[in-house]
């Protein structure tokens, strides 16, 4: 699907960006991949990084901010499919820059919906986060109704026009500003004790491969307004702390503002337009222009009330389990 297409990732610098360029350059021959992002010190890295590939000569780098609606439209001319990732994501510098987050988070998303159906790209992912899923702090908010804007712009697009789709997922496992990382640095320094938010803490494990075959998948499926979850394992906060330093000591410090005790990646409420599948889930968009027509086949409408979260998944990892991941890290 991705042979000789032109791909515009935004934020493509960032850990996601980093794994979908090296994923498309080693299992498909696009015509051209253009990491689109604002950081030109990071972009010389990255190009450095890929000067070895020897599908070198199909990347390209393009400085530009997803506030800038212009500077969009131009980089989108000719370009089949895009993948949205750029975001402010930190949750405490969006509480202490709310205005920030929203310049970048919603209005960054109206413009990227705005560019892609004035240039004709085809397909537009958006990656989207478990934090949108009632959200409690304003990154999840934000990222709330950049979802709802990507699904909504498909009545804007025509019968063959922009397609639109959203794919969610949680922390990613090894991230940067997520807890293993964080763990990781307090062993590095001899420590034995290790802080645990909540004793309860449950949480979702996706790598970033894993990330990237969800985004591949909707591209290569979605019609227009649904979001794809990835059916993947949860494990317990505790488990992970042993699992790093066996046997260590766990002090409980209590969750800090904006932090959930489970992740949630489909609510009750989203039951009635989920269907699950062998490997994901879809929750289809409920808008009158969207139709049972539109159904991808292969899927089986979820129970009343359902819900998917870290806490109450079918699938858990355990200790062993989770000590054989993080060497994968």
């Amino acid at each position: 699907m991705l042979n000789d297409k032109v791909i515009l990732i935004t934020g493509g610098t960032g850990s996601f960006g980093h794994q979908f360029v090296k994923y498309i350059l080693g299992n498909y021959s696009p015509r051209k991949v253009i990491v689109y992002s604002r950081d030109e010190y990071k972009q010389f890295i990255m190009e450095n990084e890929y000067k070895a590939n020897p599908q070198y000569s199909k990347l390209r780098f393009f400085i530009g901010d997803i506030r800038d609606e212009a500077r969009l439209r131009l980089a989108m001319r000719n370009v089949d499919y895009v993948i949205h990732a750029a975001a402010l994501k930190q949750v405490p510098a969006c509480e202490y820059n709310p205005n920030e987050a929203i310049k970048t988070n919603i209005n960054g998303a109206v413009n990227i919906i705005n560019a892609a159906l004035e240039t004709g790209v085809k397909k537009v992912i958006a990656l989207s986060t478990d934090k949108a899923v009632n959200p409690i702090n304003l990154y999840g908010g934000t990222k709330l109704v950049s979802d709802k804007l990507f699904c909504a712009a498909n009545a804007y697009s025509g019968a063959d026009g922009t397609r639109f789709a959203v794919v969610r997922y949680g922390n990613v496992a090894g991230s940067r500003g997520s807890v293993i990382p964080f763990f990781q640095d307090i062993i590095d320094n001899g420590g034995t004790k290790l802080p645990i938010t909540d004793y309860r803490m449950t949480r979702f494990w996706i790598s970033l491969e894993d990330g990237v075959k969800l985004v591949i998948r909707a591209l290569e499926s979605a019609r227009g307004g649904e979001t794809f979850i990835s059916k993947i394992p949860s494990f317990r906060i505790t488990d992970l702390a042993n699992a790093m330093l066996p046997g260590c000591k766990m002090t409980e410090v209590g969750i800090r503002e904006g932090e959930k005790l489970h992740e949630i990646m489909i609510t009750r409420e989203d039951s009635m337009h989920t269907y699950e599948y062998d490997e994901h889930y879809i929750i289809y968009p409920n808008y009158n222009w969207w139709g049972e027509k539109e159904l991808i086949p292969g899927g089986t409408l979820v129970e009343a009330e359902f819900e998917y979260s870290s806490g109450n998944n079918k699938e858990w990892l355990t200790i062993e389990k989770i000590r054989e991941l993080l060497k994968k890290l």
